[in-house]
């Protein structure tokens, strides 16, 4: 015999109300209010982004009233899931990692990174041992059958994006097949790879150099830069577009007031890839890096000899077509 027990009629609508809840995952929908899961981007070790960001993760909770967990992944694709399947709130991205948010999981660009020196930007490197012999991407390729390369994540602005949209697309080298062996890792795993002699050529950007500069000088000095990039915009800082409002206010009002008069909070900035602070932005910040993309897509497409002349000439007016719009936009 089933468990039965009796409810008064007014307060069955309750009952049947938290039941549906509770099937509905509405209590989730509730901690999304005060819970936070901060999705921080793999550039380094994650025992080094732990000392650099814990500071102001803590900061952010205490001002904000929100518990903040900070995450972090062994790549930017782990960042990007968990904020399509709401796993991450709150994330720093690159440019390209964003792109990826922004599109595929719901985020929007709400704020953007300002150096300590006051710039919106980056660069991207080429790196190659100090004792390589080759001072030039032409050089470089014209021997890269005999050399190891080191590709940045795929979801990496200045470790995939650019440098193969400028040094590869440009001159129509694919870098899957052009060296003797291509692997993908982080800046800072490439970095490393190349002063220990393990690989030839790697990307990594200005940002992880000065890190290795100040943190382990001895292995910067064993680098050389190759080529640099023009400038990238400076990383953004993403959310869910679905957050509560008042969540969004609470952030936003952290983000861009801080550091900007606290002499310990302008300490932790510096920590923090030696920023100044966050100035507002959205996304339209990333319009360069789409139009960056469709011309890389474009590059490989003319390139493409597998492709049907017919099916090319449709499939460049396309990208003719979206550059347009970007262009104009």
């Amino acid at each position: 015999m089933p468990f039965t027990f009796p409810l008064p009629a007014s307060l069955r609508w309750v009952f049947l109300v938290g039941v549906l809840s509770l099937s509905m995952g509405f209590p989730k929908q509730l901690r999304a209010a005060d819970e936070i899961s901060f999705g921080l981007i793999s550039t380094e070790t994650a025992q080094n982004l732990k000392q650099e960001w814990q500071p102001l993760i803590d900061d952010l909770s205490r001002q904000t009233g929100l518990k903040v967990t900070a995450f972090f992944a062994s790549d930017y694709a782990g960042i990007i899931e968990g904020m399509r399947f709401n796993k991450v709130q709150l994330a720093w991205l690159g440019n390209k990692s964003a792109l990826e948010a922004v599109d595929r999981a719901d985020g929007e660009i709400f704020a953007q990174m300002v150096t300590a020196s006051g710039t919106h930007g980056y660069y991207s490197h080429l790196l190659v041992h100090r004792d390589s012999p080759y001072n030039n991407v032409d050089e470089m390729l014209r021997n890269a059958r005999s050399l190891s390369f080191g590709n940045g994540d795929p979801n990496s602005t200045s470790g995939f994006l650019v440098p193969n949209y400028y040094v590869f697309a440009q001159r129509h080298v694919d870098p899957r097949t052009a060296f003797r062996v291509t692997r993908s890792a982080g800046h800072e795993a490439n970095a490393l790879a190349v002063a220990n002699r393990q690989i030839d050529v790697a990307t990594c950007n200005s940002e992880v150099m000065d890190h290795l500069q100040e943190h382990t000088p001895d292995k910067f000095r064993e680098l050389k830069i190759l080529w640099t990039s023009p400038l990238i915009p400076s990383d953004p800082m993403v959310w869910r577009k679905d957050l509560p409002e008042s969540v969004k206010a609470r952030l936003r009002s952290f983000f861009l007031n801080y550091g900007k008069t606290d002499p310990r909070e302008k300490a932790v900035l510096m920590k923090v890839n030696k920023l100044a602070g966050f100035r507002e932005s959205n996304d339209r910040q990333l319009l360069p890096i789409r139009e960056l993309e469709l011309f890389a897509q474009r590059s490989r497409l003319e390139a493409d000899v597998a492709v049907s002349e017919a099916d090319r000439r449709a499939r460049l007016a396309e990208i003719d077509r979206k550059l347009a719009i970007l262009k104009g936009q």
